[in-house]
């Protein structure tokens, strides 16, 4: 029909790209938000294993525990000038990927007397993690809040995918 071609003409001038660029965007967004939560599950896990070690004083190579830090990264990154040039055949932006799980050695450990204790020093001082527990409290809630976010985003590109099916009926 008339109404039919007139809403095929101004989709189609609207987003420059082909059907298969548009399912994909469809997908992608699904892609994107499902990448950032299990990016932040992981964050979550690491934030976990240096709150359990916050009193590991000796590890398996005799060294008190260091606390972990995870680095993210976009996934498939590329200059900003092909992306500009490709701007006309696809969405940009593939999500999130977990590059490296670290040990912060920036920050010293922590220092306390305690002469009884089995891994104390000549001069009766034990070295505990540099782990503190209100930074990482405040890194799950981060990562918490982060969660949250990309599991709504992804249930607004579930709704607005169900709203477009409905478009067909």
């Amino acid at each position: 029909t008339a109404t039919t071609e007139i809403y095929t003409l101004s989709l189609h001038d609207a987003l420059p790209i082909s059907k298969e660029g548009l399912n994909m965007g469809l997908f992608q967004a699904f892609d994107i938000s499902a990448s950032g939560m299990t990016a932040q599950r992981f964050r979550t896990d690491i934030i976990s294993e240096n709150v359990a070690n916050v009193n590991t004083t000796r590890t398996v190579d005799g060294t008190p525990y260091r606390r972990k830090v995870v680095t993210f990264q976009e996934k498939d990154v590329t200059p900003f000038t092909n992306v500009l040039q490709g701007t006309r055949q696809q969405y940009a932006g593939n999500g999130v990927k977990v590059v490296s799980v670290t040990e912060d050695n920036e920050t010293d450990y922590i220092m306390k007397y305690d002469p009884s204790h089995p891994d104390a020093d000549a001069n009766g001082y034990v070295s505990y993690p540099n782990v503190n527990i209100v930074t990482e409290m405040t890194n799950l809630i981060d990562a918490s809040r982060a969660y949250e976010a990309n599991a709504t985003a992804f249930d607004a590109s579930k709704a607005i995918a169900q709203a477009g099916l409905q478009i067909g009926k």
